[in-house]
Order: C-alpha cells, then structure tokens, then sequence
C-alpha cells in the first residue's frame, strides 16, 4: 500500500514523521468546520481553496511542512503544489494519521 499511496498521494507514513521529527509545521487544508470537528493539536488551518493566495505565508514559516486532511486527497493537492515551489513538505494523509505520528 505504501507504493500506492505514495502513486496516489495518499501519504502518511516515514515522509511525514520524519518532517514532524524535524519541528514540521502542519497545515490541515479543510474546511474550517471540518477542522472544529477535530485536529491535531496545534495545527493550522488554511483551507485548500486558500493555498495559492497564501503561498507567501506558507514559504515563510522556514520550516518543513506536513499537509494534512480527512483522507489525504486535497493535502495530496497541496503537497504536490509546494513541491513544485521548493518547500519541503510531505502528505501526511488523514488527520487522524498524522494526529498519530505527533
């Protein structure tokens, strides 16, 4: 599943708990009500539909940073994204994955 995921952009797994080791800042890319249904405890919330026109902000935290979602597909979109800008970043999937690599 591993390969898959990675194919997918499911994430999870090593990437980002090597990040998070690292001091990662995460990002949660839902919706503001889904995050007030739940998060990881001190993670951002910056909506996927806000990513762009926040870029500036995202590229100044000077830190790697974890994408995280409910299942790992928008935070697929925003991993793939930043990537192609340079930041060192990871999916980490769903947040209760990465709610579990912290």
């Amino acid at each position: 599943m591993g390969i898959l995921s990675n194919v997918l952009g499911l994430g999870g797994g090593s990437a980002a708990k090597e990040l998070i080791g690292k001091g990662a800042v995460i990002i949660d890319v839902r919706t503001p009500g889904e995050f007030q249904g739940g998060h990881v405890a001190g993670s951002k919330n910056i909506p996927l539909q806000e990513i762009q026109k926040r870029e500036k902000e995202i590229m100044k935290l000077n830190k790697p940073v974890v994408f995280c979602c409910a299942s790992g597909g928008r935070s697929g979109q925003a991993t793939r994204y930043f990537k192609n800008k340079g930041l060192e970043c990871a999916n980490g999937g769903g947040w209760t994955q990465v709610n579990g690599l912290v």
